[in-house]
């Protein structure tokens, strides 16, 4: 019997260290993150994502990285090879999580950095994959304020690319906004509404 409570307490005290071991390196990276070592912090998520193998999340905040490295390129061939990786990592998260309307979400970020890019030649196809990718991360989540944010962000994003008004989807962001005050996350390191974000574009949509 003491053989056997010892045994549990040792299981016990090794998922402990593991689970204080992943926590310490998600704390890390997002300090790097936070102190605009993104590079840095890149590499850590990566390596996390290698360690804990059953993850989604490094591979996700690995992806994140990436993509948002991407905006301001002028160089396609750099473009591409940056949202390659960051492609191998969504990848991997979907793997390990399939139908997650967050991924959902940041694979639309992908693509947006494509049409970024160069409108003319990724708009078409991205913009299709964009509603198809909205359709079915708002089906699995239809009240998750990320996803309509995002969606709101790229329909804001094609009205002004044509012309036309962003007003009707200000009322999608405010929407998101509600949602997201009613949203709890028990998941540790998952991602957060960005309510700053979101106020800066009602500000531009109170002035539009």
């Amino acid at each position: 019997m003491k053989k056997i409570i010892t045994l549990i307490a040792l299981v016990i005290a090794v998922t402990v260290s593991a689970q204080s071991q992943y926590e310490k390196g998600m704390n890390k990276a997002f300090d790097l993150w936070e102190q605009n070592k993104t590079k840095e912090a890149g590499q850590l998520f990566e390596r996390i994502s290698k360690a804990e193998k059953d993850k989604w999340l490094p591979p996700y905040y690995a992806a994140t990285i990436e993509i948002i490295g991407s905006f301001g390129l002028k160089d396609e061939a750099v473009l591409k090879a940056k949202l390659n990786k960051a492609q191998g990592f969504l990848d991997a998260a979907k793997t390990l999580s399939p139908d997650n309307p967050e991924i959902l979400t940041n694979q639309a970020f992908l693509n947006v950095a494509y049409m970024v890019f160069d409108g003319q030649k990724y708009g078409m196809t991205m913009s299709m994959k964009n509603s198809a990718l909205y359709a079915k991360a708002l089906k699995l989540a239809p009240k998750n304020p990320r996803v309509i944010m995002s969606k709101a962000e790229a329909d804001m994003g094609a009205a002004r690319f044509f012309g036309q008004p962003i007003t009707p989807f200000c009322k999608d962001v405010k929407k998101a906004v509600e949602f997201a005050k009613e949203e709890k996350i028990s998941e540790k390191f998952y991602p957060k509404f960005m309510f700053k974000r979101a106020e800066q574009i009602l500000q531009k949509c109170e002035k539009s």
